[in-house]
């Protein structure tokens, strides 16, 4: 009975609201959040209703939710109109969305209602002085947008000019006001009849742009968009062979998905799920249409290549989790479709493909497979796959095996585990191995490539090494040279099976370095075509983990520059030879830590200890990451950033952390551009990917000065991974460089300083400051030191905590660095807050800090801590007199009295200090300690200026 009681007054919207009220009050607002929908199920009828959705929407403004806050408080006024409460809280959250027009109206009709109302007058009184300023603006705005348009749309127009009008839309669309004014003049009907006819390749890019920008994070706005221009559009604008307009047109169909969800371009932005269920069917239609895109025949490669990683940012659950649906379309059928087509089959109906193609649709079918986490999903994904190649192989042909081949080996490089399953299946494995011996040169080569791709684990390549090794031989002896590199990557991939331990090798003593110089050849021979030269990098990626290839390598700077020339062409199918090559040249690898105990264990057992090559030392791992830094290898990382695989990112990475690890070279990476693409590699990928690209932004920070290595919008961008560099999972040494580089940010201006505060970084720095390890505690003190110069963290020690208290403490620290940033800290907030200098006593040995301040042995320190008295004397009598009636008179006489040039700044300000007791008249006051000079005594003078002595 008492449960069914309870039942019923859940039940009771009355009840539920009151539960909101109180949740409210306690500042819960999830749990408020919950009652008051509640209260609005159960009271659908209630005359209260309007009174439950205006509880709401205050709940959900405190949380920042304003479009939420919004519609509630425009349901509340359904049935409730004019009611102040609901017409205030709904121009509270008009105002945060910045529609200041919306929120005046709101405050006006509450004042014609109420004119007495006080509490509004001075949220009216902002609201009309913003509106004017909007009307003034909107005013220049559209007199700009005029002329602009005037200029930009005229054809017979300069080219000059047109170019910088155009420009100049964009920088304006980046504004509210002035989307929202070009979108009422037409930009968008313009652009569309432009693009027809305009032939400027800069013109047309910055066109494709300002409608980036007029849909940026507006849903609305990007409806009007779509309804002008249709969403045919926007795969015509993709189609084309000019790689800025792919690459802008790209991203601007993202900003359109990102507007129409909720998303941004940011770590673990999460689409809203309101807005997504709102505009479900225009989502859906456009994910239809790139789905279906995928194997358009008449498109460009480049333009396919953008759809498919269109694909890979949205169908992730994380993001529009759109991969079920995908999959129930058979677009998996279209994307393996992509995998199987081959340059060499020229066609009327033919794909445009670029060498990147079947890379980047590994890669899409990898991250579908990523989303199908229970069986019955894996297993539509898996039936679907093998349909496809059951109908390839119903036609036995020599095309269809071919395809069928080239397809098992693209998912072979995705989804690991289906490519397992296809190439096991019976006769599968069999027909790729008698194609190997055919005499056919294509079915050579595709076999060969799905043998290299099959050796993926250990235990694969054991059994490849007894079937496989014989038929690579022979391969390796063809007078066709895309059929030898391609056996010799087979063959380097089952030789360097041994991984990292030098006393594991399968084939014969010298054989790796043979093939290592084979590799070479094939690398750095002139005009060898790009497909080569990648299979050649591919087979120095499993080489390059024996030491003595690796230093061979790095010595022959023909092939270095060839790999690295690889690298700047961009292709992803040639990401994994050339970063993995990298990863092992600076031995950015995971290496397992090896625990001695388990070492004497093993031997005790007598099982196989893995053995260091002695090349693989630091000092010769740093000489090949100078010499590769000077020939340019950040250029080539970067070319490869494109790439949508996460472990390809991680990869590079792991390179680019490895280069920052040598503080000379540090500068070159910057210069060319390595700081830029490190920060999306921080925010997105793995997690171990994400920790080196942070650490390698930490170390960049440390060594270059912050306006120079991450200018403009850049230096508030870092500062999240750096953040997030403070966790107790990444290693002391990365949280002291994350420190050390937020040090140097700390110091450059306000509004660093606010994007700190707004991360939460201050709580995370803190937490240092009780490390028992010097160095991070040092660190963390200089951070806080540099941020105290913001007010808001002047607030932060100024409410009731032991935030001063504590760097109070830590002047006392042996460690010379860490005390002069404690009492530098203390130095500027006591100079600011009389609140700091009040809670300067609140530590119980206040005096000793003090006295340790004023004898101390660092003159820096010493000048801190007599700042930090001469500010707490001339806040107040009161304090003065705290100061002034014990020793620390006598101690500030005898640093007047000292004759160190490097106490200078100490000796002056010791003597404003004194200046103030005369001033207050408490040394007249003080006749126990009579500190003039005619009747200081000797004994005493003596005693205080051997305390300051060193």
């Amino acid at each position: 009975m008492v449960s069914e009681a309870m039942a019923n007054q859940q039940e009771d919207p009355t009840v539920c609201k009151e539960r909101g009220n109180e949740d409210f009050k306690n500042g819960h607002w999830d749990a408020a959040i919950s009652w008051y929908s509640k209260a609005i199920k159960f009271g659908e009828k209630q005359k209260e209703l309007p009174v439950f959705y205006k509880n709401r929407a205050a709940a959900y403004l405190k949380q920042e939710k304003y479009s939420k806050a919004l519609d509630d408080c425009s349901k509340s006024l359904e049935g409730c109109p004019n009611d102040p409460k609901a017409l205030f809280r709904r121009s509270q959250a008009y105002e945060a969305l910045e529609k200041f027009e919306e929120a005046y109206k709101d405050l006006r009709t509450i004042h014609t209602y109420d004119p007495n109302n006080k509490t509004i007058k001075p949220h009216l009184e902002r609201l009309h002085a913003i509106v004017q300023e909007r009307v003034r603006q909107r005013a220049q705005t559209s007199n700009k947008v005029a002329q602009m348009f005037q200029i930009a749309f005229d054809l017979a127009a300069i080219k000059e000019k047109r170019e910088q009008a155009m420009n100049n839309i964009v920088v304006l669309a980046r504004e509210t006001a002035g989307a929202e004014t070009m979108l009422k003049e037409g930009l968008v009907t313009r652009i569309g009849k432009l693009l027809k006819v305009e032939k400027n390749n800069d013109i047309i890019t910055n066109a494709i742009r300002a409608i980036d920008e007029v849909c940026t994070r507006s849903s609305d706005r990007t409806k009007t968009v779509i309804k002008e221009l249709g969403i045919p559009w926007f795969l015509q604008i993709l189609d084309t062979e000019v790689e800025d307009r792919v690459t802008a047109s790209q991203h601007c169909m993202q900003t359109v998905l990102n507007s129409l969800s909720g998303m941004e371009n940011k770590e673990d932005s999460k689409p809203d799920k309101d807005l997504v269920e709102s505009n479900k069917q225009l989502i859906d239609t456009l994910l239809s249409c790139l789905v279906y895109s995928v194997t358009e025949r008449t498109i460009s490669g480049l333009a396919r290549d953008a759809i498919m990683e269109l694909i890979i940012r949205n169908v992730h659950y994380k993001t529009l989790d759109w991969a079920e649906q995908l999959v129930e379309m058979k677009g998996l059928v279209r994307l393996m479709e992509v995998c199987s087509e081959l340059e060499e089959y020229k066609y009327e109906s033919a794909m445009n493909i670029t060498a990147s193609s079947r890379t980047i649709a590994s890669v899409c079918l990898a991250r579908i497979y990523e989303n199908m986490y229970y069986d019955a999903a894996r297993e539509v994904f898996t039936n679907q796959i093998a349909d496809f190649v059951k109908d390839k192989l119903l036609t036995p042909d020599h095309e269809s095996k071919v395809r069928v081949t080239v397809a098992i080996t693209a998912l072979l490089l995705g989804p690991l585990e289906v490519g397992n399953t296809m190439i096991s299946r019976e006769g599968i494995m069999q027909m790729i191995l008698v194609m190997a011996q055919s005499d056919d040169v294509l079915e050579q080569k595709v076999a060969c490539e799905c043998i290299i791709a099959a050796a993926s684990k250990k235990d694969k390549a054991k059994g490849l090494i007894q079937s496989g090794a014989e038929i690579l031989k022979k391969l390796y002896t063809s007078k066709n040279e895309e059929i030898r590199v391609r056996a010799l990557v087979g063959l380097c991939k089952l030789g360097s099976s041994g991984g990292l331990d030098a006393s594991i090798r399968p084939f014969a003593d010298g054989s790796t370095k043979k093939l290592a110089e084979a590799c070479r050849k094939f690398l750095i021979k002139p005009g060898k075509d790009k497909s080569i030269r990648k299979f050649a990098a591919e087979g120095l990626a499993y080489l390059t983990l024996d030491a003595d290839v690796k230093e061979k390598l790095v010595e022959d700077r023909a092939a270095i520059k060839g790999l690295i020339e690889l690298a700047k062409t961009g292709d992803q199918s040639a990401i994994y030879g050339v970063v993995t090559t990298l990863v092992n040249l600076v031995n950015a690898y995971e290496k397992q830590e090896i625990v001695p105990e388990l070492v004497e264990l093993a031997k005790f057992a007598k099982h196989h200890i893995p053995e260091e090559h002695e090349l693989d030392d630091p000092d010769f791992v740093s000489g090949r990451i100078i010499i590769l830094a000077n020939e340019g290898v950040t250029s080539g990382l970067v070319a490869l950033c494109k790439t949508e695989s996460d472990n390809s990112k991680e990869m590079i990475a792991r390179v680019f952390n490895a280069l920052c690890s040598e503080q000379e070279v540090r500068g070159k990476v910057v210069q060319q551009g390595g700081a830029k693409v490190l920060l999306p590699l921080s925010l997105k990928g793995t997690a171990n990917g994400k920790r080196h690209a942070a650490q390698a932004l930490s170390r960049i920070g440390i060594t270059i000065n912050p306006e120079v290595a991450f200018p403009g919008q850049r230096n508030l961008e870092v500062i999240r991974p750096l953040l997030n560099q403070l966790h107790p999972d990444c290693s002391s040494l990365e949280n002291f460089e994350a420190l050390m580089a937020l040090c140097n940010l700390a110091s450059m201006n306000e509004t660093t300083r606010q994007r700190i505060i707004k991360e939460k970084g201050i709580s995370k720095i803190e937490t240092y400051i009780a490390e028992d390890h010097v160095l991070l505690r040092r660190a963390a003190t200089q951070v806080i030191c540099n941020m105290v110069q913001s007010e808001d963290v002047v607030k932060l020690h100024e409410k009731e905590n032991d935030r001063v208290k504590f760097l109070a403490l830590l002047t006392q620290e042996e460690d010379e660095d860490t005390a002069m940033a404690a009492s530098g800290a203390l130095a500027y907030l006591t100079g600011v807050s009389e609140k700091s200098c009040e809670k300067m006593f609140t530590p119980a040995a206040w005096l000793d800090i003090f006295h340790t301040l004023v004898a101390n042995p660092s003159p820096d320190v010493q000048h801190r801590g007599l700042v930090i008295i001469l500010n707490i004397v001339n806040t107040s009598k009161s304090l003065a007199e705290k100061i002034f009636d014990t020793d620390l008179l006598r101690m500030l006489y005898g640093v007047t009295q000292l004759n160190d040039e490097r106490r200078a700044k100490a000796i002056e300000t010791a003597q404003k200090c004194l200046k103030v007791a005369e001033e207050y008249r408490l040394i007249e006051e003080n006749k126990d300690a009579d500190l003039l000079p005619d009747v200081f005594q000797q004994n005493d003078r003596e005693a205080a200026l051997e305390s300051i002595e060193e």
